[in-house]
């Protein structure tokens, strides 16, 4: 069994389907070192599953609000530690 990591649930809100949101996320993924997924939800919300280390998930957020600023009204986020599931970054 793998070492527990850094676990983030990532919610966006705003104007964030239909612009590219995914493809821009899956790009700003490859610049750090987390894995997980990124997927549009029924409410009109994308939701970012990240997992790696606590630096690296942050970095990758921040990254992320910065480049879509725009279209992000707001944004909430749940942590937890856990053993990892992902392996490498998707669009779902």
């Amino acid at each position: 069994m793998s070492a527990p990591i850094t676990h983030a649930t990532v919610y966006f809100s705003g104007h964030v389907q239909g612009v590219g949101f995914r493809y821009t996320t899956l790009q700003v993924a490859k610049e750090f070192e987390v894995a997980g997924q990124v997927r549009n939800l029924t409410d009109g919300r994308v939701q970012v599953e990240a997992e790696g280390r606590a630096a690296e998930i942050e970095a990758f957020i921040e990254a992320l609000g910065e480049r879509m600023h725009g279209y992000i009204h707001k944004t909430e986020q749940v942590k937890q530690t856990r053993p990892a599931v992902f392996q490498g970054f998707e669009i779902r």
